[in-house]
């Protein structure tokens, strides 16, 4: 099936075509089990381009070296590489500054980072928000933080379809809540939530916002400074970049008032056994050798998708999704965890009768990969009682014929089973 992406202008001019894209990614040309790999594993983590891949192979070939302080030839095209990718993703979020640009192991380093940072900054009866859809990732750090101060931590409860309760957030928000850390995209159930309103609302009583956009800058553009939040943390391999390496994107005063996050290397500016003085913004949080190769790729990831015509790339992803869930009634007691009005393509599901985790097996039997699980969002599906579910999570590569596979696939499992 040959199928193209289009914008809405009236000329429907092409903006890719979706088997030269395809041919971008050298892993999805094999196959597993006999069959065609057909890949739905994205929110889970993401396949890389070949110039992903390639850029990778010609730092180690041509240009390794560590950054900063080699005074060779390699030194500097390592330091000018790897500074040149703060710059890339800086202009991806739209930050003010490099300055503003953490490199960190993951999302999951990148909240601990301000997680840690905050500790002197709180005190018993202070108060933290998150939501019930976060990610255990954007929940531990915070009961941590909670455990070590005398914080409570509050949380934002939803409704059945996915969606935080309106009105649910005003609620809980007081002159006590000093951090408010809550999710742009759900990564088990696709929503997109408001965190433009909930930044302003927590603004007005002075309290500290953290956006998880793991799950987000796949899907759509971030502007950091038009949300206005202190803090932004998101993950390369989840952005067709490899994995080892994320973002934090720090406001410059915010970042400043947090404390080094661990010790040594590159986060020094002077050291003798009286006393030690910290680098400026952005080494004081990037202590020891960073990922350089890692942040080229990522650097590299994003120059390729952004290339494409974002709201192009948006609008195929989400009749990807419209198709998949038009393809659910052939499918007898199949059912959608997470019904959003507002959602990316992701789609978690249960089929009466099945264990996820059976499904998920016997779709690999059939060369067709998704997640099963609690996704690392346990208290999620403490909400819908339920022990995990299976999900599928499409990317711009995905087609409408894997779509269509996918679901004679499950047709195949429930006759199986029957």
């Amino acid at each position: 099936m040959n199928q193209q992406a289009v914008d809405s202008s009236s000329d429907s001019k092409v903006i890719f075509d979706i088997d030269s894209v395809r041919k971008s990614f050298p892993i999805l040309d094999q196959e597993i089990n006999g069959k065609p790999l057909i890949y739905l594993d994205n929110a889970a983590s993401a396949q890389k381009p070949d110039t992903v891949i390639q850029s990778i192979s010609d730092y180690y070939c041509h240009d390794n070296s560590n950054v900063h302080r080699g005074a060779h030839t390699l030194g500097d095209r390592a330091t000018a590489a790897f500074e040149g990718a703060r710059e890339t993703v800086r202009q991806f979020i739209n930050a003010t500054t490099t300055k503003e640009i953490i490199w960190t192991g993951g999302t999951t380093e990148a909240i601990n980072i301000v997680a840690s940072g905050l500790t002197a900054s709180l005190k018993a009866g202070d108060e933290i928000i998150v939501s019930r859809m976060e990610h255990h990732a954007n929940i531990v750090p915070w009961q941590m933080l909670a455990e070590r101060t005398g914080a409570r931590l509050k949380v934002i409860e939803i409704n059945d379809a996915g969606e935080l309760i309106e009105g649910a957030f005003d609620q809980l928000l007081t002159e006590l809540t000093k951090i408010v850390a809550v999710t742009q995209v759900s990564n088990v159930l696709g929503t997109i939530n408001p965190v433009k309103e909930i930044i302003e609302k927590a603004k007005s009583v002075g309290a500290i916002t953290l956006i998880d956009g793991a799950q987000a800058v796949p899907h759509f553009l971030v502007d950091v400074q038009a949300l206005d939040c202190d803090f932004f943390v998101f993950s390369s391999h989840k952005l067709f970049g490899p994995t080892g390496v994320g973002v934090l994107y720090g406001k410059e005063e915010k970042l400043n008032a947090l404390p080094p996050y661990q010790g040594g290397g590159e986060m020094i500016e002077r050291v003798t056994f009286e006393k030690t003085t910290y680098n400026e913004l952005p080494y004081k949080f990037e202590a020891g050798t960073p990922p350089i190769s890692e942040a080229i790729g990522l650097a590299k990831a994003i120059e390729y998708f952004t290339a494409f015509d974002r709201q192009s790339i948006e609008l195929y992803e989400n009749n990807l999704l419209k198709y998949a869930n038009s393809m659910v009634c052939n499918v007898p007691g199949m059912r959608i965890i997470g019904t959003a009005a507002n959602k990316v393509p992701v789609m978690s599901f249960m089929i009466d009768g099945l264990h996820p985790s059976d499904i998920g097996t016997l779709l690999d039997q059939q060369g067709i990969a998704i997640r099963t699980g609690h996704h690392c969002a346990m208290p999620l599906m403490d909400f819908y009682g339920l022990p995990g579910t299976a999900r599928a999570s499409f990317a711009f590569y995905n087609t409408q014929a894997e779509v269509e596979k996918l679901f004679e696939g499950l047709q195949k499992i429930q006759r199986l089973f029957t």
